[in-house]
């Protein structure tokens, strides 16, 4: 076997790590003015209205009769903090309706706490590994990387047994363009709270850890390391799938509107796989 210098990259996305460039990652960017009339979030909670800073009383609500007959700004007056705690615990009872399942439920939380708090600190939890670790080994699809991988080192050997030349290695990062990359959008995601808090990776990077081989037999661990970005962009709030939910229009004030301007962050996850086969 030709030698294999390891750690090896196999494959890198166009999109790149730390890019704190992305409209998801902006905040503080937009004034109450732009926030109602661009994005229609005049109203966006049952219980405070963050533009006059002042508790929404029991008629405010749309089901009452008496709803918009009334000038807004008559309940009581709340400072910043107020507003925005009760908006972030307002965000907490509404996830529950993307995350009321599985183990993982409680992520959304998390990082809802996580943005509150940690003031763009970069977020990782041991039960998104495993959530990572589980998608890339349950993705048996053609189109999956470790389906992709697999199969290219698979090739090498079959057309030259007994040998890992180094050009099979240069070959994956070609034939991953075919790849699904990983990504949280199965159906039960949706429900499971990995669609909410992470939903579409934003950037991939997969590294050959180690290799072995025997006459008969190969064995190669893989790498995996994705980052998302916690936040929302314009294009977010512009789809009806978002903007119908007051949990999405809450997020984007707080993220977006200058008087809040609480930030998105980085999410990371790691995971090593294995993969094998035969050599002849």
């Amino acid at each position: 076997m030709h030698e294999v210098i390891l750690p090896r990259l196999l494959f890198t996305s166009q999109r790149a790590f730390d890019d704190f460039t992305c409209d998801d990652m902006k905040y503080g960017d937009l004034s109450a003015a732009q926030l109602k009339t661009r994005f229609e979030l005049g109203r966006i909670s049952d219980q405070v209205d963050p533009w006059t800073l002042t508790r929404l009383l029991p008629f405010d609500a749309p089901q009452s009769r008496f709803s918009g007959s009334y000038p807004p700004g008559r309940g009581e007056k709340i400072s910043v903090k107020t507003c925005t705690d009760i908006l972030f615990d307002e965000m907490r009872h509404t996830s529950w309706p993307f995350s009321f399942m599985g183990n993982r439920r409680h992520l959304i939380n998390m990082m809802l706490n996580h943005m509150q708090t940690r003031n763009g600190a970069p977020f990782r939890d041991p039960a998104l590994d495993e959530a990572l670790r589980q998608q890339v080994l349950s993705d048996n699809s053609p189109v999956g990387t470790r389906i992709i991988i697999k199969d290219a080192f698979e090739e090498n050997f079959v057309k030259e047994p007994g040998s890992f030349p180094n050009n099979a290695i240069h070959n994956v990062p070609t034939v991953l363009t075919r790849s699904h990359l990983p990504k949280f959008t199965r159906k039960g995601d949706s429900v499971n709270g990995l669609g909410i808090s992470v939903h579409d990776i934003h950037a991939t990077r997969i590294w050959l850890i180690s290799l072995t081989t025997s006459p008969t037999t190969w064995r190669a661990e893989l790498r995996y390391e994705c980052q998302d970005h916690f936040g929302l962009d314009e294009n977010d709030i512009s789809q009806l799938r978002f903007n119908q939910f007051h949990f999405f229009r809450i997020w984007f004030v707080l993220q977006h509107y200058h008087a809040f301007s609480f930030k998105p962050f980085l999410t990371n996850m790691s995971a090593t796989i294995e993969i094998q086969g035969k050599t002849r």
